[in-house]
């Protein structure tokens, strides 16, 4: 099973900073996609996790969406940590978030979704 096998819901690309929060400590990160279900995060400077320290794993996320204005705050699980040369990457499931969140969340990977197989429909068509 891949990394794109994991998530729940059909990924969107984004590249936004997001404020990931490790037992009260800020780290700034970037994304390279969202789903309704999660996101995935790399990191230069990434808070130490391993598998058997669940408390490390539980991490607070703040980010703005784009083209909303509202900060969203949301907690999530660390599922998947990996490590190239350069980066840490994290796959990070949301656990908790405010109803209004989760639902501004889904709405803009929906609507983004549409918007991108619009897009490679018109392609298809010219």
């Amino acid at each position: 099973m891949n990394l794109s096998d994991r998530r729940l819901g059909y990924r969107v690309p984004l590249e936004i900073f997001v404020n990931q929060y490790v037992q009260d400590q800020p780290f700034r990160a970037l994304t390279s996609n969202l789903s309704d279900s999660g996101l995935h995060v790399q990191l230069v400077n990434a808070p130490k996790c391993t598998p058997r320290d669940r408390k490390s794993r539980v991490v607070g996320l703040e980010f703005e969406l784009p083209g909303t204005g509202d900060v969203i705050w949301a907690r999530g699980l660390i599922c998947y940590a990996g490590r190239d040369e350069f980066v840490h990457k994290l796959g990070i499931k949301f656990t908790a978030m405010p109803q209004v969140h989760a639902r501004m969340v889904r709405d803009w990977c929906v609507e983004t979704r549409h918007q991108h197989l619009a897009t490679m429909l018109q392609r298809i068509a010219n």
